[in-house]
């Protein structure tokens, strides 16, 4: 499958849980329709947002199959197998090729301090146990502690085992400068670059990026396809003045107390918050040691999306 099926909005799908913290198949289910009634171009189940690492193997398992099953061919599916070690990733990449995934992300190995070498053989390792699959480098620094080396993934990419990346390192200047190399390097057709940013995306664009994995994207998606859609029509002032209303609804990342709680408790409470609150899914609960919003944070959250929602 070429790289090219992952462009475009593809939002990293939220895992819904009940109380008891399994899996919540029904409201995961109506997630997955109003991602796509709201017009992405793929998902990407098992992400940071999904909270893929505090899930356990079984749950992954079953909220990635029941997103497959339920897309049903709709768009494209890719899946993170992302997990400290080398021999962990590869069991998660058994599960993904058991349930159809279409495609595969994953982080360097973390916990461990790694070096550039380690984390090249760790992504030829994870090519080689599915080589039919295109795999996707996800540098997120903050996580991990490692900032992926533009030149070792364009080199994976020269030889066939990067299909692209999702960059979360928050730095514009340094995905500007990859999509250059790349481009430079005469892989612009074989290597896609998605950027993980919700509130740079006109920017991106407009750097040559081909797409966007916005966490947002679960609460409004029909705003990043709308904005993809005005960039790739080179109506960059619209693109900016959508762009602008984006990042006011992204402001519900920032309502959590940050004396009582991590950004991800804040962050990814804001998004299910919003979930619970437009009907899409029955409950905002988080997966263990994360902290909930109080009722205070809960009506601030709502107060947002009220106002800056956008539908088309």
């Amino acid at each position: 499958m070429a790289s090219a099926t992952f462009t475009g909005v593809i939002p990293p799908v939220m895992t819904p849980l009940h109380e008891d913290g399994s899996v919540d198949l029904n409201s995961l289910r109506r997630l997955v329709d109003h991602l796509i009634d709201g017009g992405v171009d793929g998902l990407f189940a098992l992400g940071s947002s999904g909270e893929t690492v505090f899930l356990t193997r079984e749950q992954r398992k079953l909220a990635l199959s029941t997103i497959i099953e339920h897309t049903a061919g709709r768009v494209p599916v890719t899946a993170g197998v992302i997990e400290t070690t080398t021999a962990r990733v590869l069991e998660l990449v058994a599960d993904a090729l058991e349930v159809g995934a279409e495609g595969l992300v994953a982080t360097a190995p973390f916990y461990t301090r790694t070096h550039d070498v380690e984390i090249e053989a760790h992504f030829r390792d994870i090519h080689a146990a599915a080589p039919e699959l295109p795999l996707f480098a996800y540098n997120i620094p903050v996580s991990v502690h490692s900032n992926l080396n533009p030149a070792m993934l364009l080199r994976l990419a020269q030889d066939g085992i990067l299909s692209g990346t999702k960059d979360s390192s928050g730095n514009d200047g340094a995905i500007r400068s990859l999509i250059e190399a790349r481009d430079d390097a005469g892989l612009k057709d074989s290597f896609t670059i998605l950027t993980g940013s919700e509130t740079t995306v006109d920017f991106a664009y407009l750097a040559g990026a081909d797409g966007v994995v916005p966490g947002l994207g679960n609460v409004n998606p029909a705003a990043y396809a709308a904005l993809a859609a005005l960039c790739k029509a080179g109506k960059w002032d619209e693109a900016a003045a959508l762009q602008k209303q984006i990042n006011h609804l992204f402001h519900i990342v920032f309502v959590g107390d940050s004396s009582r709680m991590s950004g991800s408790s804040a962050g990814l409470g804001g998004f299910k918050t919003a979930l619970k609150h437009l009907n899409i899914i029955d409950s905002s609960l988080l997966a263990a040691p994360h902290q909930p919003l109080d009722d205070e944070e809960i009506a601030r959250v709502n107060a947002i999306v009220d106002e800056f929602y956008y539908t088309a």
